[in-house]
């Protein structure tokens, strides 16, 4: 992937990630809902690795790549640390049950999956990779 920076793990780097996405997108003449979707796919993975993965510890790094690609756009978010944040064992939370008691929070990964086309999270032993697919019209 040709178009790629590197973030320390800190909230505030987050507005660079989003506008570090949306910038290559809006620069394939893409509607802006379909760029602010993306957008807000690829905020809550980076948001949960920069702060449930890494501890917003700034001396961890995320190394975040983008294309586009036979009209379908890809983003892959890797890092390097020793965590037990797994996201590869996500599943969909029983909305009505979170209603129920009251629940906040804990359904940034499922709005995710139902942006994105494909959601994908490997692990292996400090490297994690997660790789964000949406095909374009």
């Amino acid at each position: 992937m040709k178009h790629a920076i590197r973030i320390s793990c800190t909230r505030r780097n987050l507005k660079v990630v989003r506008d570090f996405v949306s910038d290559f997108l809006t620069s394939h003449a893409l509607s802006s809902l379909v760029i602010n979707q993306i957008v807000l796919a690829v905020d809550e993975v980076v948001a949960n690795l920069i702060i449930h993965g890494n501890g917003e510890d700034e001396s961890q790094f995320l190394d975040v790549r983008v294309q586009l690609q036979n009209h379908e756009f890809g983003i892959e978010i890797e890092d390097h640390n020793l965590t037990s944040y797994s996201p590869s064992s996500y599943q969909e939370p029983d909305l009505q049950e979170y209603v129920r008691i009251g629940k906040k929070g804990g359904v940034g990964m499922m709005l995710v999956n139902r942006i994105m086309d494909r959601v994908e999270f490997t692990t292996h032993s400090t490297h994690n990779l997660c790789r964000l697919y949406k095909k374009l019209a």
